[in-house]
């Protein structure tokens, strides 16, 4: 069917009869908004209590992490802020405000493989006994 003008979020057909839309557009976008960020914030709480690794959701890269900044999903873990972060990701290259969804496979994968291996260090660390010195 063919609209003939749009009038403040209304279309109206060639026949005169307004359609009706699920609400105005503005509060579609803040109800997406809203979803994402609290996803946002329930993958960061996972990743900083341990549930899931940076490294899984680099890899996976799952529809809440997609248009995140790589930097924000560093920084959930424990003990990681902007220094520690910046520094790794230097090493590679890569600017923190990169998307996780922009990240090539190869980017993914050198990723994940330095933070796999900068997790069994700090592991080890906690998990090294104590020297006693008699």
């Amino acid at each position: 069917m063919a609209y003939l003008v749009r009038r403040q979020g209304e279309r109206v057909q060639m026949d005169g009869l307004p359609t009706t839309s699920p609400g105005p557009q503005h509060l579609r976008a803040l109800q997406r908004a809203n979803r994402v960020r609290l996803a946002r914030a329930e993958l960061k709480r996972r990743i900083a209590d341990g549930e899931i690794s940076a490294a899984e959701v680099i890899t996976d890269s799952p529809w809440e992490a997609a248009s995140m900044a790589i930097a924000d999903v560093l920084m959930s873990q424990r003990r990681w802020g902007g220094t520690r972060c910046r520094k790794f990701l230097a090493m590679f290259q890569i600017s923190e405000t990169k998307t996780v969804g922009s990240l090539t496979e190869r980017q993914r994968a050198a990723l994940a493989a330095q933070l796999e291996a900068h997790a069994k260090i700090d592991r080890g660390c906690r998990e090294a006994p104590a020297l006693v010195i008699a």
